[in-house]
């Protein structure tokens, strides 16, 4: 049996990765902020109230930015 590992990231550990501010987070995912980033990865939610996002699309998305 295949069995592939996924690792779902909260809020801290997602900002700790990139080296941002919460505020800097909630402006990328806001299309009404002129620093709005379509690409960046969407959260998922794992509960009524609780995020998170996925640890290999977060990768990616970082290692798009460092690339081009």
């Amino acid at each position: 049996m295949n069995q592939c590992s996924i690792k779902i990231l909260r809020l801290p550990d997602v900002l700790q990765r990139i080296g941002i501010a919460k505020s800097t987070l909630y402006d990328w995912r806001n299309p009404k902020s002129p620093r709005y980033d379509p690409s960046f990865p969407k959260q998922r939610k794992l509960g009524l109230q609780t995020v998170g996002w996925v640890e290999s699309e977060l990768n990616e998305w970082l290692l798009n930015k460092i690339t081009n």
